[in-house]
């Protein structure tokens, strides 16, 4: 399983290097959007999907990082000081954020992030003096790189797809060292996994620490993508919309994020074609496949799998009764 992942981890980056060039303005664009989305649903999967957590305040660090790298550029800093900058308050908050996941589970720790985000774009609004409230922050830059720009579209999606493939590359390291064990052992069973002595508090406050710090580098890389924030798109609903995106591809799954945020930003796109209905039919195909593929689109090779051996199961089993009868 793991050759089929990295085969198909090479496919993607060199569809997705080749293709781009080849694209129209806007393409370009929404590939870069697709991008960062992968990148802050990369930190909700490590922190839903392997350390077992739910969490409903995800767009609250996306904002977070998105509206630090802002502030800085607009005081006269530089990008490349905005982005380790947000990573870092975003890895900080989370921390903090991780303490309520100590002491509840489930659905109430839900809700205690679902209140963190409220409070969070409630400051984003309200808060003119520092982020523009409801007219926002404009004119957010793009970076230079070695005395390259990356204005364009095209210079900043290599810039976003680079990014997203280190990110990508120290989350594949990160879960296949003790420290990725252990957040599975977390998820799987946190009584277990103490009575094997992993400390379930620093790892269960380091879940959220690394999904927010990921989170906060989309964040950065999205307002100098769109080059205007405003409270809007750091809602509850902003969140809840990362995590289905996470529940669709496949949450434990490493590939999820990469399939997940496809169907949550480039599907409605796609959908277009059914105008004033699309967002009915996406909704729509959402329902039917939670219903039908509760673990994901990415479940459905082991859900083969499954069957397979159960149908080899049963065959032997039938086979074992069949030779006692003749016996």
């Amino acid at each position: 399983m793991k050759k089929i992942t990295l085969l198909l981890i090479a496919a993607c980056a060199i569809l997705l290097l080749a293709a781009p060039p080849f694209l129209k303005n806007y393409g370009v664009y929404l590939l870069s959007y697709w991008l960062v989305f992968v990148i802050a649903t990369m930190g909700l999967n490590l922190t839903v999907g392997y350390a077992g957590q739910k969490s409903l305040g995800h767009a609250a660090f996306f904002g977070i990082g998105a509206y630090t790298v802002a502030i800085l550029m607009k005081a006269g800093f530089s990008f490349w000081l905005g982005l380790p900058v947000a990573a870092l308050i975003c890895f900080f908050i989370g921390i903090a954020l991780g303490f309520p996941a100590l002491r509840v589970q489930t659905i109430y720790l839900a809700f205690a992030t679902l209140g963190f985000n409220t409070a969070v774009w409630l400051v984003m609004r309200n808060e003119e003096w520092l982020t523009g409230g409801t007219f926002g922050i404009n004119n957010i830059a793009r970076p230079s790189l070695f005395g390259y720009s990356l204005e364009g579209n095209l210079a900043y999606y290599y810039f976003v797809l680079v990014t997203t493939m280190l990110l990508g590359a120290l989350q594949w390291g990160l879960l296949r060292s003790p420290w990725g064990k252990a957040f599975t052992a977390l998820r799987d069973n946190p009584i277990r996994a103490e009575s094997l002595g992993i400390d379930t508090r620093s790892y269960t406050l380091l879940s959220f620490a690394i999904g927010a710090a990921y989170a906060g580098v989309a964040g950065a890389l999205f307002a100098s993508l769109v080059q205007f924030i405003e409270p809007a798109p750091f809602t509850v609903g902003a969140s809840i919309m990362m995590y289905l995106m996470v529940v669709v591809g496949g949450p434990g799954y490493f590939l999820g994020p990469l399939l997940g945020s496809a169907v949550g930003v480039i599907l409605p796109e796609w959908l277009r074609f059914a105008q004033a209905w699309y967002l009915f039919v996406f909704g729509a195909a959402v329902v039917v496949l939670m219903i039908w593929l509760p673990d994901g689109l990415l479940s459905i090779p082991d859900r083969i799998k499954a069957k397979r051996q159960a149908r080899e199961a049963s065959a032997a089993r039938a086979a074992a009764a069949q030779q006692q009868g003749a016996q």
